[in-house]
C-alpha cells in the first residue's frame, strides 16, 4: 500500500478509523486480527542443540570411534586424551555459534514500551505492543515513534531516520500526499516508522502498520536469514570431508592387510586407530580459533574490533568493500566549499582577501545572524550541521554580530524551505533570509533569474548543497511577521556550496584498495550527483565505463539484467535495506568475497549476509553492531584498509600452520604405512602420535600466527576464494616433507633395532624433533631463515624451546616414562635424534632456494 500516495482522509477511511482515534472496542478487534505490535524471532536453536551440532563433523565422530574402541580393548590413556580433545573443540565451537544469536535481541530493545494514543476520544498513555492499525498517536520531541504511521499534522516535526534511512539529516515532517509511487523510505517525508527518533516539533500520525508488518519488522524477517560461511569455514569443511573418506579408507585396508597375513586382531585394531589419530590434525580446530583470538587482540590496536573469530581470516580474501559514505569516506561535518558573491564564485579560503566589500560582509553576517546554532562555554558550535558551517565561516573572518541583535523571525518549515530574521543594526532594521534558490530567486527583486538559476545548477553539479542568502532594510519592524507579506522584495545576497568533505587519508587507503585488487563501491541515502562528486573526488568513480545507480533505477531491473551490470557499478544512492541484501548476494553470485559497511538498523540484513559485516563504532546502532563481525572504532574507511593487510598476514599464518601441522601428519601417516611394509615393528603407539600432534605441534603452530607480513601483501590480488589449503606448491610440500621424515624415522628406527638400541623413543624424538626443524624453516614461504632473522619472531624460538624441553621431560622423568611407552636415551642415541632430525630443516632451505631461482627465472 502506498500510503504517502493518500490523503489524511483517505487513510481514515481505508483503516476504518477517525482523527479522534478508534473506540476501545475497536481496538481490541483489531488486535485480535493484527497481533502484538512486537518483531518476532525466527525459529530459535536450543543450547542443546548447538551442543549436540558440535559433533557433527565426520573427523570428530572418527575420533570419538576411535576413543570408543580403545576404552573397549583397555587402553584408557588414549581413550581420555581423544576425549577431551573432542570436548575442548566442542566447548570453543559452541561459545562462537552462543555469541554469534544477538542481533535479533538488540532490534527488539528499539521497540518502545509507552506511546500516547487516543482511544475514545481522550489520551491515554499506552504500552506500545497493543497499538493496532487505525490508532492515533501524538508524537513529540524526545519520543520514539511506536509503529509505521501516516503523519495528520506536523508542528515543526522533525524526526531523525539516520538509523533506518541512512539520512544524515533529521527529516521535516509534512502532512498532504506526495505523487510518487515507489519512493525511498527517506523521500516518504509524511511518514514516520517505528524505531525512529522525534528531535523536534510535534505532531499527530495514525498508525499504519505494525509488528513484523512495519519496516523495522521487515528487517527483523532478513536478519534470520543464514550467515555465509567464511573462506577458511569452507575449505576446511571441504578439506575435513575429503581427509576423513582418506582416513577411513586407509583403517580398513590397513586393518584388512594386517589380518589376511595373519596379523593379531588387537594389534592391528590400536594401528588402525593410530593411522586415524595420526591423519586427524587434532590441533588444527585449537590452534587457528588461538590464532584468531589472538589476532584480533592486536586488531584494537587498528580501531578494529572483532566479535565473530572467522571475520579476522575472512579480510584476507575481501575482492569488494562496499562502503557507506557520510562518515566512513567523508568527515561527517557540514563544509562550506564555495561562495557565490558579486556576481563571481569564490572558494572558501579567499573570503578574507574580498572581506571589505559591503555585499561579502553583509552576506558573512547572515551567516552568523540568520542561525539557530550556539557557541558553548568551551567554545564548540552546537546545533543544526548547516547552520555550524556557516557559523564556522563567520567566525573564520572574525565577524561580530553581538551589536545586531534578533527582535523577529520567521522559523523554518518544511513546506516553504525559507528562514527570516530581523536585527537591529546602526539605528536601522534589517532582515536576513535564507533558504533553498529555486524558491528564494522567486522572491528576489532586481536578478537575471535565468542567470542565477544556471549558476545554482553549476554549483549543484559538484555535489554541493545549495543555501541562498538575501537581505531587505525596513523602516519599522513588522507588527506579526508573516512569510507571505513580509518574504518578498527581498534584495539578493549570494550563494553558498556545502558539502560533507572526504577524509584526507581517504585518497591513499583507495589506492592501496586498487593495487590490493579490491574493488571499493559507494553505497549511500545520499542525493546520486552528491555520491557521484565524492567517488570521483576520492578515485572510487575513475572512467565512464563505470555506473552510479539510484535505488529507483535497481528496482527496475530484473535479476539478470543485474547480475549483468554489477562489476560496472560503484556508486548506488537511496537504496533500501533489501537492495542493500540484494547487492551483497549479487556479487557473492557472481564469485566476489564482500566486505560491507554499515550503521543503521537498516545495514543490519546486508551486514550480517556479507562475508564480513564491518558496523561504525561511533555512530552505529546496537543492532548494526550485533549484526557485524567487525567494529570500527573511528568510522574511517582507512582502518579498514589496514584490517585487510592485516587479515592478509593471519591468513598467510594460518596457510603455514596448516602447511606445518599437515606435513606432520604425513610424516606420521608415512612412517606408520611404510614401516610394515619393509618388514619393522609399528613404530608409533596412538599416545605417542597424540603427543606430537597435540604438544610439540601445537605451542609452535600457534606462534607462526606472530610471524611478520610479507612485503608484497598489499600489492598482490586477493587470495581467490576458491583456491585450495593445497594449492601453491603446500600439498606436494606436505607430501614430500612427510615421505622424508619418514624416510628418517624408519632409517633410524632400523638402524636402532639392528643394534639393539631403544628404538620406538628414537623414533618418537627423531619425528618431534623434525616437527622444529620444519617450523623454523617455513616461517617464510621465499625468504631463508637466516635472512629474517632468527628472533624476529621470538615467540616461536620461545615455543621451539619448550616444545624441546617438554621432549625430553616426557623422554628421562621416570613416572611418565610408564604412561608414554619411553625410555631414557643414551648420549649416543641423543646425538643420533639431533643429527637425522636436523636433515629437514636444510632440506626445506634447498627447497626455498630453488624456488627463488625458478622465480627469478620466469620474471
Amino acid at each position: 500500500m502506498n500510503w504517502h500516495r493518500l490523503s489524511s482522509k483517505e487513510v481514515f477511511e481505508l483503516l476504518d478509523s477517525r482523527p479522534q482515534g478508534l473506540t476501545i472496542a475497536d481496538a481490541e478487534e483489531k488486535f485480535l486480527q493484527y497481533g502484538p505490535n512486537e518483531l518476532q524471532e525466527g525459529k530459535k536453536k536450543s543450547i542443546a542443540g548447538m551442543l549436540l551440532a558440535q559433533f557433527k563433523d565426520v573427523m570428530i565422530l572418527i575420533l570419538l570411534a576411535a576413543a570408543i574402541i580403545s576404552g573397549i580393548i583397555g587402553d584408557l590413556n588414549d581413550t581420555i586424551v581423544i576425549l577431551v580433545i573432542v570436548l575442548l573443540n566442542a566447548a570453543i565451537g559452541f561459545f562462537q555459534e552462543y555469541r554469534a544469536e544477538k542481533a535479533m535481541q538488540a532490534l527488539k530493545q528499539m521497540a518502545v514500551t509507552q506511546a500516547r494514543v487516543f482511544r475514545d476520544g481522550n489520551i491515554a498513555w499506552l504500552p506500545a505492543t497493543i497499538l493496532v492499525p487505525g490508532d492515533v498517536v501524538l508524537l513529540e520531541a524526545g519520543n520514539a515513534v511506536p509503529a509505521d504511521v501516516r503523519i495528520i499534522e506536523s508542528f515543526n516535526l522533525k524526526i531523525e531516520e539516520a538509523a533506518l534511512t541512512g539520512e544524515s539529516y533529521a527529516t521535516d515532517k509534512i502532512t498532504h500526499s506526495l505523487e510518487a509511487d515507489d519512493l525511498p523510505l527517506g523521500d516518504k517525508k509524511n511518514m514516520a516508522f517505528k524505531g525512529t527518533f522525534v528531535t523536534y516539533g510535534r505532531g499527530t500520525a495514525v498508525v499504519i502498520a505494525t509488528g513484523m508488518q512495519t519496516e523495522l519488522g521487515r528487517i527483523a524477517k532478513m536478519l534470520q536469514e543464514d550467515e555465509t560461511l567464511t573462506p577458511l569455514q569452507q575449505r576446511m569443511a571441504s578439506f575435513g570431508k575429503k581427509l576423513s573418506v582418506l582416513v577411513l579408507f586407509l583403517c580398513i585396508l590397513f586393518f584388512v592387510a594386517g589380518w589376511l597375513r595373519g596379523e593379531d586382531i588387537v594389534r592391528m585394531v590400536l594401528t588402525s586407530i593410530s593411522l586415524a589419530v595420526a591423519a586427524i590434525p587434532e590441533a588444527l580446530p585449537a590452534v587457528i580459533t588461538i590464532s584468531l583470538a589472538l589476532a584480533a587482540k592486536r586488531m584494537i590496536r587498528f580501531n578494529s574490533l572483532i566479535r565473530k573469530l572467522p571475520a579476522v581470516e575472512t579480510l584476507g580474501s575481501v575482492t569488494y568493500i562496499c562502503t557507506d559514505k557520510t562518515g566512513t569516506l567523508t568527515k561527517n561535518k557540514m563544509h562550506v566549499e564555495d561562495v557565490f558573491v558579486n556576481g563571481k564564485l569564490y572558494e572558501r579560503n579567499a573570503l578574507s582577501t574580498i572581506k571589505h566589500e559591503e555585499d561579502v560582509m553583509l552576506l558573512l553576517h547572515a551567516f552568523a545572524l540568520n542561525n539557530d546554532a550556539v557557541e558553548g562555554a568551551d567554545k564548540t558550535i552546537k546545533g543544526d550541521s548547516t547552520e555550524i558551517a556557516l557559523m564556522e565561516v563567520s567566525r573564520e573572518q572574525n565577524i561580530q554580530s553581538d551589536t545586531w541583535p534578533r527582535l523577529a523571525e520567521i522559523a523554518f518549515d518544511a513546506d516553504r524551505k525559507l528562514m527570516t530574521t530581523f536585527h537591529r543594526h546602526n539605528n536601522k532594521i534589517i532582515s536576513f533570509t535564507k533558504g533553498a534558490p529555486d524558491i528564494l530567486l522567486q522572491r528576489c527583486v532586481n536578478i537575471d533569474l535565468p542567470a542565477m538559476q544556471k549558476q545554482v545548477d553549476d554549483m549543484a553539479a559538484k555535489g554541493h548543497r545549495i543555501l541562498g542568502f538575501t537581505y531587505r532594510y525596513w523602516n519599522a519592524l513588522p507588527g506579526n511577521p508573516d512569510s507571505e507579506i513580509d518574504e518578498n522584495g527581498l534584495q539578493f545576497l549570494g550563494l553558498t556550496g556545502i558539502i560533507d568533505p572526504p577524509r584526507e587519508e581517504v585518497f591513499d587507503a583507495i589506492v592501496q584498495c586498487k593495487t590490493a585488487g579490491i574493488v571499493p563501491v559507494m553505497i549511500t541515502g545520499d542525493h546520486p550527483l552528491t555520491a557521484k562528486t565524492i567517488a570521483q573526488r576520492i578515485g572510487i568513480l575513475t572512467s565512464e565505463k563505470e555506473l552510479v545507480i539510484t535505488g529507483q533505477q535497481l528496482a527496475a531491473l530484473d535479476n539478470d539484467s543485474f547480475l549483468a551490470k554489477v562489476e560496472r557499478i560503484k556508486v548506488y544512492a537511496r537504496v533500501s535495506p533489501e537492495q542493500k541484501l540484494q547487492i551483497v548476494k549479487m556479487l557473492q553470485q557472481k564469485g566476489h568475497y564482500v566486505a560491507m559497511t554499515g550503521d543503521g538498523v537498516n545495514d543490519a540484513p546486508s551486514l550480517k549476509r556479507a562475508n564480513i559485516g564491518i558496523a561504525m563504532g561511533i555512530t552505529g546502532t546496537d543492532v548494526s553492531k550485533e549484526a557485524a563481525h567487525m567494529i570500527l572504532l573511528d568510522d574511517n574507511f582507512s582502518t579498514i584498509v589496514k584490517a585487510v593487510s592485516e587479515g592478509r598476514r593471519i591468513y598467510d599464518n594460518i596457510l603455514k600452520f596448516i602447511k606445518y601441522l599437515m606435513t606432520t601428519n604425513s610424516g606420521e601417516l608415512w612412517t606408520l604405512l611404510l614401516g610394515p611394509m619393509i618388514g619393522l615393528p609399528v613404530a608409533l603407539l596412538p599416545i605417542h602420535i597424540l603427543w606430537i600432534n597435540l604438544v610439540s605441534d601445537g605451542l609452535p603452530a600457534i606462534s607462526l600466527s606472530f610471524e611478520k607480513a610479507e612485503k608484497d601483501i598489499m600489492n598482490r590480488p586477493p587470495r581467490p576464494p576458491q583456491q585450495s589449503v593445497f594449492a601453491n606448491g603446500r600439498g606436494l610440500h606436505m607430501i614430500w616433507v612427510g615421505m622424508f621424515m619418514a624416510g628418517i624415522a624408519l632409517s633410524a628406527q632400523g638402524w636402532a633395532i639392528s643394534h639393539g638400541l631403544h628404538w620406538q623413543t628414537i623414533v618418537f624424538n627423531v619425528l618431534c624433533l623434525c616437527q622444529m626443524g620444519h617450523v623454523l624453516a617455513i616461517r617464510s614461504e621465499t625468504q631463508s631463515f637466516f635472512k629474517i632473522g632468527m628472533f624476529s619472531n621470538k615467540p616461536l624460538i620461545g615455543s621451539v624451546l619448550i616444545a624441546f624441553l617438554l621432549q625430553f621431560v616426557v623422554t628421562y622423568t621416570p613416572f611418565l616414562q610408564p604412561i608414554f611407552q619411553t625410555e631414557s636415551l643414551t648420549l649416543n642415541e641423543f646425538l643420533l635424534v639431533g643429527v637425522t632430525s636436523s636433515l629437514v630443516f636444510f632440506a626445506v632451505e634447498i627447497e626455498k632456494v630453488i624456488s627463488r631461482k625458478r622465480k627469478n627465472n620466469t620474471n
